[in-house]
């Protein structure tokens, strides 16, 4: 395992209507750019950066954050971490093992309906910029 900041609890955001037990894997399309297969599924330390990815998540359906247990080895994810920013200010992790989940978890700030506007736009300029890409 790389080094990391945290060893938990770990979270994932997702429209998926889930139970604990169930398990998130690797190797489905992206949540931004669907026609990127991924070969990590990522997660974070934090209950409102997993809520942010929730909200726009280009799935249809209720965002939901959960509680999760890495099953395998994981390391800082390289799209907001080291190569794009010093450390890992947003405690973000992807493992190539499948994420269970422990929980789901309510109290995480949803965002308003300008917010996600705002966040909304700022992710399709970016999925607009060919120079923009996902690490995968």
């Amino acid at each position: 395992m790389a080094e990391t900041l945290d060893e938990g609890p770990f979270f994932h955001g997702t429209k998926a209507a889930l139970q604990p037990g169930d398990l998130l894997s690797a190797g489905f399309n992206s949540n931004y750019r669907p026609e990127v297969v991924m070969n990590h599924i990522y997660f974070t330390a934090l209950t409102d950066g997993a809520g942010l990815a929730a909200e726009v998540a280009a799935l249809d359906g209720q965002p939901h954050v959960y509680e999760i247990e890495p099953t395998g080895d994981y390391e800082n994810d390289p799209n907001v971490t080291d190569k794009k920013f010093p450390g890992n200010p947003t405690r973000s992790y992807r493992s190539t093992a499948p994420l269970r989940i422990l929980r789901e978890v309510t109290d995480w700030k949803r965002l308003t309906p300008e917010e996600l506007q705002s966040w909304r736009g700022r992710l399709a300029a970016l999925l607009d910029d060919d120079s923009a890409e996902i690490i995968n």
